[in-house]
């Protein structure tokens, strides 16, 4: 059964009203949000190295995937009960299937980052840094498999351009948030070329990797005390794998919604 016009509209108003919704951040946020230079002064050399990684596998990333590409093939695993091949089979699924889908995933996923912070989270400084690449991985692959349950492909670079635009959104400020809204929504735009070709510069992905070190540099410290780290290890991976998979499941639906009725 397909989506009718009227349930689309509400399913729209759904994406929408959860985007007035993420209109601050809460205290800890903001504490992450301290200047670059007080970061630097507190935050050790070894970590800031690690984080500094992250700006070399977020530029390959966007050019070509790096070695966080899903794989389209996973497409079945996700409909078990439905007869689809390919992603054209999927953006004809209805709404509320693909929500399901991508609830079990976003479930399982949270679950993987709880285990996987606790076992990083042990050692303390000694395994932070296997467990910051680990998580970057675990957030682009979470949102990989989000478009993949929506029927966009994370294979093409415009996808992988707006994975990385999510992981910016989640991290930015109620102005960040805005500029990033306005910037996706251009993402399937048939208007001025370069307009959309504005979101694949090159400041666009060095800002996540700034916002990106404001949020984990500050909340790894806590995760450096062995033995309580494992509970500030299992916390702050299962907010970040949450945060990540909210944001992307209410923007990837939005975008299919208004494909649909743009259709009708």
């Amino acid at each position: 059964m397909n989506d009718t016009k009227e349930q689309l509209i509400e399913e729209l108003k759904k994406s929408e009203d959860w985007e007035r919704d993420q209109g601050d951040l809460w205290f800890w946020e903001k504490i992450g949000r301290l200047p670059f230079k007080l970061l630097d002064k507190f935050t050790p050399a070894f970590l800031q190295n690690k984080i500094g990684d992250i700006l070399d596998e977020l530029g390959q990333y966007i050019q070509s995937g790096g070695r966080y590409l899903s794989s389209v093939s996973s497409i079945k695993s996700y409909y078990p009960n439905k007869n689809v091949d390919n992603l054209e089979d999927v953006s004809n699924i209805p709404i509320a299937e693909m929500d399901y889908a991508v609830t079990k995933l976003k479930s399982n996923r949270k679950r993987l980052a709880t285990i996987q912070g606790a076992g990083t989270g042990i050692g303390g400084i000694f395994t932070l840094t296997i467990d910051i690449p680990v998580l970057l991985g675990m957030q682009l692959k979470t949102l990989q498999d989000i478009a993949i349950c929506y029927g966009y492909n994370p294979n093409d670079k415009k996808e992988r351009i707006y994975i990385v635009k999510i992981l910016q959104f989640v991290s930015s400020d109620i102005v960040g948030k805005r500029a990033i809204l306005k910037q996706l929504s251009l993402i399937d735009s048939p208007e001025d070329e370069t307009k959309r070709e504005a979101i694949s510069e090159l400041q666009g992905w060095r800002e996540v990797v700034f916002t990106y070190r404001d949020q984990v540099g500050w909340k790894k410290l806590f995760q450096m005390i062995p033995i309580a780290g494992l509970l500030f290890g299992a916390f702050i991976n299962r907010s970040a794998v949450n945060d990540i998979a909210e944001a992307g499941m209410m923007l990837y639906r939005k975008r299919r919604i208004k494909e649909r009725l743009n259709e009708n």
